[in-house]
């Protein structure tokens, strides 16, 4: 159910802040914390099966590119307890995190298996919304798999029990320079990265190869573009639309108005965007720039659709006080409403895509899970797409 008389966001494209301002030279790429946490348990669990310290330490991205890191430190302090740290070196992103050590002390347990812990300068999450179980520590899924595969390299264990602590020594300072404490993570930095790599998503320079990357889809006589938000919404997109070529997909991070205006300047006639909930509330809200300095995820707006979609007063009081859009979606999926009020999101979203380009290019818009792959709701706008109307949902 729509209401055709909810009044319409106002358009709006924030400049980037001041520091992602355009360089005169191109931006350097660097490591996540993910990447880094996951060397330096590996030096460690290499140093402590062979007692003797390691010089470097070669271990895998998720798109399975290998990378060698040398350890600033790594020693055996007994012989059941070795320690490794890795400098982490963030590129010309600008990140508080850069510089930061990061450190894995790995220690034999009598039990088999591998354990994983945050140490000191690593926050604990306190709230629901991310993802993470609340009081464990931040280390998010890929960068535990990173790390789980790291040390399954040098050690079996299936026979040998280790146990992995990662702290990032003046991470609770750090902290403090981050959205860290509004999201309910605690006493240091997360442990991030779906990619391993930080590339400079938020600077003009990201923007510039946004643009550039339309222009080279529209020169290859394509009408269809599709914007994904990063590396596994752009998978998502993939399965989504399997009849396109690849260059027809633009990750496109925050600068949506930049790459709609680019497409018009080519005459394309279609648009998609496939992304996440976070991603989409914004644009729903009319924000075509979303960087995380200049626009904030509007759960009231969630909250207004989960009632427009009838869901409870209750319910809509909680996502409207929900922690993040993902705690939203948590919130919708745990009462049943993923489907209808994702595809009123969704609606919304093409509404405003609509608006931004005057009309001249069909919308449709699929949000994913947080796996990326999977579709959970989708809608399109006006004028109607050429193509068949696909299902609402799909996975």
């Amino acid at each position: 159910m729509t209401d055709s008389a909810d009044p319409e966001p106002e358009l709006r494209e924030p400049d980037l802040p001041r520091t992602a301002k355009v360089r005169q030279k191109a931006l350097r790429t660097g490591w996540t914390t993910g990447t880094c946490a996951s060397a330096a348990a590996k030096a460690a669990a290499s140093a402590l099966a062979t007692g003797q310290p390691v010089a470097s330490a070669e271990v895998a991205l998720p798109s399975e590119q290998r990378v060698a890191f040398e350890p600033e430190r790594c020693e055996v302090l007994s012989a059941d307890r070795a320690e490794a740290v890795v400098v982490k070196d963030g590129g010309d992103d600008p990140d508080v995190t850069h510089g930061a050590h990061i450190t894995a002390t790995v220690t034999r347990v009598p039990t088999p298996g591998l354990e994983l812990d945050g140490g000191i300068g690593v926050g604990v999450v306190t709230k629901p919304g991310l993802g993470l179980e609340p009081g464990g520590p931040a280390i998010n899924e890929v960068p535990r798999a990173m790390i789980t595969q790291a040390v399954r390299e040098v050690t079996d264990t299936d026979r040998q029990g280790l146990r992995v602590v990662i702290s990032v020594p003046d991470g609770e300072r750090m902290a403090r320079k981050t959205t860290n404490g509004k999201l309910g993570i605690l006493g240091g930095i997360s442990i991030l990265g779906t990619t391993g790599v930080v590339r400079p998503f938020s600077t003009a320079s990201w923007r510039a190869s946004v643009e550039q990357a339309v222009s080279v889809m529209a020169a290859q006589g394509e009408t269809t573009l599709v914007l994904c938000t990063g590396g596994r919404t752009e998978r998502g997109a993939m399965d989504r639309y399997p009849e396109l070529p690849e260059t027809c997909f633009v990750e496109v991070g925050d600068f949506t108005g930049a790459a709609l205006r680019r497409a018009l300047d080519h005459g394309l006639t279609r648009v998609a965007f496939v992304g996440m909930a976070g991603k989409l509330t914004k644009l729903a809200a009319g924000v075509l720039m979303t960087h995380y300095t200049r626009s904030k995820v509007s759960t009231s707006l969630l909250g207004e659709i989960t009632r427009q979609q009838g869901g409870s007063d209750d319910l809509a009081d909680r996502v409207d006080a929900a922690n993040t859009g993902r705690h939203a979606y948590e919130l919708w999926e745990g009462a049943g409403l993923l489907e209808p009020a994702g595809n009123e999101l969704c609606r919304r979203v093409a509404d405003t895509l609509t608006r931004f380009t005057e009309g001249a290019m069909a919308a449709e818009v699929a949000m994913v899970d947080f796996s990326g792959r999977n579709v959970v709701a989708a809608s399109h706008s006006s004028p109607a797409s050429p193509t068949e109307e696909r299902d609402q949902c799909s996975t």
